[in-house]
């Protein structure tokens, strides 16, 4: 069995084995990667041998780790780390995948309100864990704009409700956590991927966002903007936040994850209706939230429709993706969520 990982800014590291009566055997871990001494490369692999084949990816990285330990002298890992070998021995049995191994669905549909796009959220991610779906890239589309809110988040601490109401704004939950969505038709760029849990195995939330994010910065630079993660979940140049991310597992093995890039966003309008506390902005180092972003516009010149097609481009340049539509059976499951669920006061007001 022969599995690969690349790891986000590192090296790629390869590894090949053998099972027997349920235990790997014959380990074998290469690489592009560095490694001083040579004589640590065995140690990984013999680290490896005996240990079951559903080990998971902590106690397999824990394995590496615990044996480098015991060598007589320090050992320098650059490019990788145990954590990559435990990934790469899980690809090799099955149990992780890699871009390669799938075939995206994207979808660009017309306008739909965004309670709409918070429902379809849930039924796509629930349709690939049952496995009537493949991996999907869908890109929004929406005409009022709306202030969609995290799953945990407080209604009443998040948003300005007169403000929104003043300026025609919808306010909506979505399932996943994270913070509040300011979206006005036109002035940002929204798209979910799903993908089954086996692309982030053993992956921490901050690894899976930075993995789930990493043909977002190759697509920002196709239009000649210099991105880099920051924090947890959100996407950064030199002038200031272009995007925020957000997850979803679920249940059967399925991942939503979400970003909302400001491509020209009224930020006067937007301090007006999200209540951005001083808290979370000291925590970016800054004292105004208009500081804070920074449109994609302004760093492009490129009109949304261009940016959007770029950003497909290079999805399609990377990962094998056909086109795709939502089907009736799927927007008939979005329909009735929205009228039960995602207008609902009760969901929209769960966290008062």
């Amino acid at each position: 069995m022969h599995g690969e990982y690349k790891v986000p800014g590192g090296k790629l590291v390869a590894v090949d084995l053998d099972v027997v009566d349920g235990l790997l055997t014959g380990v074998s871990v290469s690489g592009d990667f560095f490694l001083e001494p040579d004589e640590a490369l065995p140690v990984l692999s013999s680290a490896l041998d005996g240990l079951p084949r559903d080990t998971p990816v902590s106690r397999l990285a824990e394995a590496v780790t615990t044996a480098l330990a015991h060598e007589d002298q320090p050992v320098t890992m650059v490019g990788f780390d145990a954590h990559a070998v435990a990934v790469a021995v899980r690809r090799a049995l099955g149990y992780s995948t890699g871009w390669a191994d799938h075939t995206f669905e994207l979808i660009h549909p017309g306008p739909l309100p965004p309670a709409m796009h918070t429902a379809l959220d849930q039924v796509l991610t629930e349709e690939l864990g049952v496995g009537r779906r493949g991996p999907t890239l869908r890109f929004w589309e929406w005409v009022e704009p709306a202030v969609i809110i995290g799953s945990f988040q407080s209604l009443r601490n998040e948003v300005d409700l007169e403000a929104a109401e003043r300026h025609g704004i919808t306010v909506v939950r979505r399932i996943s956590g994270g913070g509040a969505m300011f979206m006005e038709a036109g002035n940002c760029i929204t798209f979910s991927l799903v993908v089954p849990a086996s692309l982030v195995d053993g992956m921490t939330f901050e690894d899976s966002y930075a993995f789930l994010n990493q043909w977002v910065l190759g697509a920002l630079a196709d239009v000649g903007v210099h991105a880099f993660t920051s924090g947890l979940n959100d996407i950064a140049s030199p002038a200031g936040k272009l995007a925020g991310s957000a997850q979803k597992r679920m249940v059967g093995g399925a991942v939503l994850h979400h970003v909302t890039m400001s491509y020209d966003i009224d930020a006067d309008k937007m301090l007006e209706v999200l209540r951005i506390g001083r808290e979370k902005l000291s925590d970016k180092g800054t004292t105004s939230a208009n500081k804070r972003v920074d449109p994609v516009r302004s760093q492009t010149q490129l009109p949304r429709e261009a940016v959007i097609a770029a950003f497909a481009a290079h999805f399609r340049g990377l990962y094998p993706t056909v086109d795709g539509a939502l089907r009736p059976e799927e927007l008939e499951r979005a329909a009735e969520l929205m009228r039960t669920k995602f207008t609902d006061p009760a969901w929209t007001a769960r966290v008062p």
